[in-house]
């Protein structure tokens, strides 16, 4: 059966879209497929920016046209009709879905009340329960609580069930959502949360704010125009009155004769000592000197320079008061997800609606339970290879979504310069430099001590400090980072030696090993070791089996360990079968909660026939969740050969058994590939 949720509102401009995008993000981790549908649309001229966005989302695979209901004017001209063909259109698409999302109208076309009584029978009509969204912005919690009742009212004229109300746009303070969230708390029956404002969600984006000028680009990459503008800075002084006015992601307007200013902004823009600008807007009309073009087309900046024949006054009228909707752009998005997923409990609200968590899961779906996972306790991850692109814009991405805190190495002015070159904006992150004096004595000095009993002196515990990987690791040593991610640049032996150093393993364990997250078409399995102890002998291979039981468990994968081998039960005989069948023993004895067999062939580990048929009555057989193989060759080829035949997601390889998280990646990592490393990363850190 189809569940529906009914995302309404009293009113326009409510941010009702943000607890949609919230829905079918937490929808997409708990059930196979979602589906979206807006009843009403202003018409069918012009796609609904909303809704294309929302059908955009990786988790819904749904054409534009068949989310769409009708227009305003069709229900103008005939409600009942209308009507049944919202039902109708609904109906054809929602049974090919576990679970929609319905968005209500905007109220840009009929008187509000009348609207929203239309709403309430829409949702009554699709079977659907509600969630009202209610704002907060230039209000009282007593006013948006009465505001509240009166449309819960409408919808249970209506016959509906209203599960939550979420108040959005409250200003972002403590004491201000608390005063929101009690005075709404006592409303019966319903499950309450306030959202608070975020300014980048009502930003414009540059090429809005172009586009309202009537400006024409100059020079920039056209793709920037969909970032957004914070704000609107006169540029009327001189160049060291204008500098410590500039802030993050601001359109700047100039006088257009003002050809002396240009290539200070664009040094500043560029420097990484101060802020990275939306854009440069030139007021007036002047023609710019071929000097000046020669200056902007040399310099690498990507920093979108627009030209406009309106006056500062005229200009400054139109851009400061303008707003963007909320999906307008892919950062958006993502700071939209992370503020509903920060302040509203979704769970809550699939109970109340009786939406249970799917016994699959999909690779998508794994994705975006990692990064709530790591959003819901957030941990600093250290990122020592600021120089690779892909470090920068993976960082970039992770600030956005919040999965992590960042930390960054490196000079603070280069590693900004870069970024802004390219693109990616850093704000939030932490930027250490490795030269800092400080720092260096207090991590040589430790270092020294540490390694004393290998001759280790002040000195070359100092030209350790040089080396990334070691002052990095130092950090989540000092508990100054919780983990570290890196190996974009350095081997895996590089990355992984400072840990044994002096990061050590866990208690009773006594080699550090690997294993990777293999998510498959319907499922999440752990495959261990794929891609560090070449011959484990028999202690190490139960190590390794209960460090990735642990593993599996970390990310919600119940653990029954199959110890692979050429042979299942007693039926084999060899040292290489031998080895298998002592370190099962070895791990019932150390772990005995755990669910393991061994020796078993792969096929009766992952095939409930073959199972069956070989070990009857086993918890593990034909329903395996981690894999433990005999030895790198045959793990790493496994894997390998898995992702490649089978299409499979390999998230890793996850380092285990260390006191403290360090992950590896590949020097061919994709930025995708370092973004769900670090999210692994903090997610080890919060056990």
């Amino acid at each position: 059966m189809t569940r529906s949720i009914f995302v309404a509102a009293p009113e326009g401009q409510t941010g009702k879209s943000v607890v949609a995008l919230g829905l079918i993000d937490a929808l997409t981790r708990e059930v196979g497929s979602v589906g979206v549908f807006r009843p009403i649309v202003k018409n069918t001229n012009k796609h609904d920016e909303i809704l294309e966005n929302l059908v955009a989302q990786p988790g819904v695979q749904l054409a534009y046209d068949e989310a769409v209901g009708v227009t305003y004017s069709e229900i103008r001209s005939d409600p009942d009709e209308a009507m049944a063909t919202i039902v109708t259109k609904f109906g054809a698409m929602a049974e090919r879905f576990e679970a929609v999302v319905v968005l209500g109208s905007d109220y840009t076309d009929v008187a509000s009340n009348t609207e929203l009584a239309f709403n309430a029978k829409v949702a009554a009509n699709l079977g659907a329960s509600v969630v009202l969204a209610v704002s907060a912005r230039g209000r009282a919690p007593e006013e948006v609580r009465a505001i509240a009742e009166g449309a819960i009212a409408e919808f249970i004229r209506a016959h509906n069930k209203v599960v939550a109300v979420i108040v959005t746009r409250v200003a972002d303070d403590p004491d201000s959502i608390k005063a929101f969230e009690w005075a709404l708390s006592t409303i019966p029956d319903i499950i309450t949360f306030a959202m608070p404002a975020h300014p980048l969600l009502a930003a414009p984006t540059i090429g809005a704010q172009l586009e309202a000028a009537q400006a024409k680009l100059l020079a920039g990459p056209h793709d920037r125009l969909d970032l957004e503008s914070q704000g609107v800075l006169v540029a009327g002084m001189t160049l060291p009155n204008v500098l410590p006015r500039l802030f993050a992601d601001a359109m700047v307007l100039l006088p257009g004769d003002r050809f002396e200013m240009i290539p200070g902004i664009l040094l500043a823009h560029v420097s990484g000592s101060f802020p990275q600008l939306a854009g440069l807007l030139l007021v007036g009309g002047y023609e710019v000197p071929p000097v000046i073009r020669q200056l902007i087309e040399t310099v690498p900046h990507k920093l979108p320079i627009a030209s406009t024949d309106l006056g500062t006054y005229t200009t400054a009228q139109k851009l400061f008061h303008l707003e963007g909707t909320m999906t307008s752009s892919p950062r958006k998005v993502e700071i939209g997800r992370r503020v509903f997923s920060e302040h509203v409990d979704a769970r809550r609200i699939l109970d109340a609606i009786d939406v249970a968590p799917s016994k699959i899961r999909t690779p998508l779906m794994f994705e975006y339970q990692l990064n709530e996972m790591a959003r819901s306790n957030k941990r600093r991850i250290v990122l020592p290879e600021s120089g690779d692109d892909r470090i920068l814009e993976a960082a970039s991405i992770v600030l956005r979504r919040g999965t992590a805190e960042i930390t960054l190495l490196g000079n603070p002015t280069e590693v900004k310069g870069r970024a802004t070159q390219l693109g990616f904006s850093l704000e939030g992150a932490e930027i250490i430099d490795m030269t800092d004096p400080e720092l260096v004595e207090k991590f040589s000095a430790e270092y020294a001590k540490l390694r004393s009993k290998k001759g280790v002196t002040i000195e070359q515990a100092k030209q350790r400090m040089t080396d990334p990987s070691y002052f990095g690791t130092m950090m989540v040593h000092f508990g100054m980072a919780d983990g570290m991610v890196s190996g974009a640049v350095n081997t895996t032996a590089n990355t992984i030696r400072p840990s044994l150093e002096f990061i050590k393993t866990k208690p009773g364990v006594k080699v550090v090993s690997s294993s990777f997250l293999m998510c498959m078409e319907n499922r999440v399995d752990v495959y261990g070791d794929c891609a560090v102890n070449p011959d484990p002998n028999e202690e190490q291979l139960a190590d390794i089996a209960i460090s990735s039981a642990e593993t599996a468990a970390a990310f919600g994968i119940e653990p029954r360990v199959a110890m692979l081998s050429y042979s299942t039960g007693e039926s084999g005989k060899g040292a290489d079968v031998d080895k298998v069948r002592a370190a099962t023993e070895i791990v019932k004895e150390r772990a005995p909660e755990l669910k393991v067999e061994g020796p078993i062939q792969f096929d009766a580990a992952v095939d409930p026939t073959v199972g069956n048929k070989k070990m009857p009555g086993s918890e593990v057989a034909g329903q395996a969740t981690v894999f433990i193989f005999p030895d790198l060759n045959t793990g790493n080829n496994t894997y390998k050969a898995v992702q490649r035949s089978a299409g499979a997601l390999a998230v890793g390889p996850v380092l285990q058994g260390l006191n403290k998280p360090v992950n590896d990646l590949s020097r061919g990592a994709l930025v995708d590939d370092i973004v769900n490393t670090i999210a692994i990363t903090a997610i080890q850190a919060q056990q």
